[in-house]
């Protein structure tokens, strides 16, 4: 259907909504803006849906969630029969009422559906799903993208988020319905009256918060190493749960901050609630000026990530980077278990690719075996299912990516802050008892086994153009790779799409066993390296930069020279 005719379609069908109209009355005549919201429609991906909310295919509103919700409800029949689904939610504007509308509809498709009383963290999501033994679930967020943003993560029975496979499936199916006229939904009160849909009992989230307090690994720590917290949910989901598993575990003191502590989707004081920047965690950091905590803590608005700022030797607030964290963590975890006679034989630790290589030097250390996938905590996950389908599963420690997310357990399939907080928690108190800091312990092991520093660097492009510039983009540095990038000679180019890697000083071509992805690794002399890889859920292209120095200056003066000249290799 040309973009017109999609056009006056909205504005004869959407009535339900009337902001919607009004906003579609509102561009009449405005061909540009026309065309951004209907020269497209969302797809149904891996990471489910992303988009800015507004009327139009190309958004998120209630007719894009149902059409998405009937094609997975289509999806759920023809694989199982009916089947159930759980759903919730996080502090997104119009996040319920797209929690509500997805029920809704399959409900009308006879499948029963849990729904949470209020906004839950993702993880709780994943769990929810292998609790109730479901066949899919659905968390509406979009993480941490800015407020005019929301989402539709959609999970397969595992927990995880769906594969590669099923996603397809799903998307296959919503490629064949009419947004409007192909679409079932059902009152929502005779929905819960018939029994299709049902709340979630309060129960359930602490059994889900007694998975996460096995994951202890020295418990009893935090009760008397008088360790003091600031914590900020960022006006998301992790408020409750963050601060009742850190009660339970024994911190006494935690500080939230009160801008950030009641959802709120407008995010006014941290209008990018990223715990990957500074600005979202300055609040927390003015706080920490005049409490003077231990540790700083800043889960996204969907409490599957945890940032975090330790005191530094001089009394001010360091950032601790995600890979930092990651390498802390499972330093933390492989020595104490170690130490206390409780790790497992074959012990598994899982990363992404585009994480910190440090992690290789102390799975050498430790006799660890390290997994490396590619990026998105699915993969983590489906190492998880791997090993439980041989027993295995005790073999799991820990898994982390670069971008703040880590997980403990198998308890879930999708990283959790809930669990991180804990960790880093007891962390800093078995160190603190020690006399030593969480910045002391990063620079111990950077003394130990170099100055890793990991580096990312993202450039947007917006818009229909922006999107067809970044595969030409890709394309053209498939088919001009360098022979070098600044000074370091690139020595292996890893290729995720055509799945094969190449040793550029022998020759020798090897397939990689990786699932396909749009993804390029430069790997350079002295172990430095760039990933470049466009976001799967942004419209952005990432580089990640490996620049190794025999100290931080040096790090920096070899990430500096990198970076400059990958982006003048690719004309950013």
């Amino acid at each position: 259907m040309e973009i017109t005719k999609l056009f006056e379609s909205w504005c004869k069908n959407a009535v339900e909504d009337q902001d919607l109209i009004a906003e579609l009355e509102s561009i009449r005549g405005d061909e540009k803006e026309i065309y951004e919201r209907f020269y497209t429609a969302l797809k149904f991906g891996t990471a489910g849906l992303r988009g800015v909310i507004g009327a139009g295919t190309n958004r998120m509103n209630i007719y894009v969630v149902r059409q998405a919700t009937q094609g997975l409800a289509n999806y759920v029949i023809n694989k199982y029969g009916k089947g159930a689904v759980a759903i919730s939610h996080d502090s997104r504007i119009k996040a319920d009422l797209f929690m509500i509308e997805a029920a809704k509809v399959l409900a009308a498709n006879g499948i029963k559906t849990y729904i949470t009383k209020e906004l839950q963290p993702t993880p709780v999501l994943s769990y929810l799903v292998r609790y109730f033994k479901c066949q899919a679930g659905i968390m509406v967020t979009a993480s941490h993208n800015p407020a005019k943003y929301n989402g539709y993560k959609a999970y397969g029975e595992d927990g995880c988020q769906m594969t590669d496979n099923a996603a397809q499936a799903v998307y296959d199916e919503i490629t064949k319905l009419d947004i409007f006229s192909d679409v079932k939904t059902m009152d929502f009160d005779e929905a819960i009256e018939k029994g299709l849909i049902e709340y979630v009992d309060e129960s359930v989230y602490d059994s889900y918060l007694d998975c996460v307090l096995e994951q202890q690994v020295n418990p009893g720590i935090c009760a008397d190493a008088d360790i003091s917290v600031v914590y900020t949910p960022l006006n998301g989901a992790g408020n409750k749960l963050v601060r009742k598993v850190l009660g339970k575990i024994g911190v006494k003191e935690i500080n939230v901050v009160k801008e950030q502590e009641m959802p709120d989707g407008n995010f006014t004081t941290c209008p990018y609630p990223n715990p990957e920047i500074k600005e979202a965690l300055q609040k927390g950091l003015e706080l920490c000026a005049e409490k003077q905590p231990d540790l700083l803590l800043a889960t996204d608005p969907d409490s599957d990530r945890v940032g975090i700022a330790v005191k530094d030797y001089d009394g001010s607030y360091r950032l601790i980077t995600g890979n930092e964290d990651g390498v802390m963590l499972t330093n933390y975890i492989l020595s104490c278990k170690k130490a206390n006679g409780t790790l497992p034989e074959k012990p598994v630790v899982v990363k992404t690719i585009v994480s910190t290589k440090l992690i290789n030097k102390l799975c050498e250390k430790y006799d660890c075996e390290l997994k490396n996938v590619l990026t998105g905590f699915k993969y983590i996950g489906e190492v998880i299912l791997n090993l439980e389908k041989k027993g295995e599963e005790n073999r799991y420690l820990f898994g982390f990516e670069e971008s703040y997310g880590y997980l403990s357990g198998t308890y879930v399939r999708d990283k959790d802050a809930v669990v991180a907080s804990m960790l880093i928690c007891e962390m800093t108190a078995y160190y603190k008892k020690q006399g030593k800091s969480l910045a002391e312990v990063i620079d111990g092991l950077y003394e130990e086994f170099g100055y890793y520093l990991n580096q990312t660097f993202a450039f947007e492009f917006e818009g229909a153009e922006g999107m067809q510039k970044m595969a030409q983009l890709m394309s053209s540095t498939r088919e001009n790779l360098p022979a070098s990038v600044g000074k370091y000679k690139v020595v292996k180019v890893s290729d995720y799409q055509l799945k094969k890697e190449t040793d550029l000083l022998t020759g020798e071509v090897e397939q990689l066993t990786l699932p396909t992805s749009n993804v390029i690794a430069l790997h350079l002399e002295g172990d430095n390296g760039v990933i470049i890889r466009p976001s799967g859920t942004e419209p952005k292209i990432k580089l990640y930069i490996t620049a190794v120095g025999t100290d931080k200056d040096n790090a920096f003066a070899v990430c500096d020279e990198i970076v400059t000249a990958s982006k003048q290799l690719l004309g950013l």
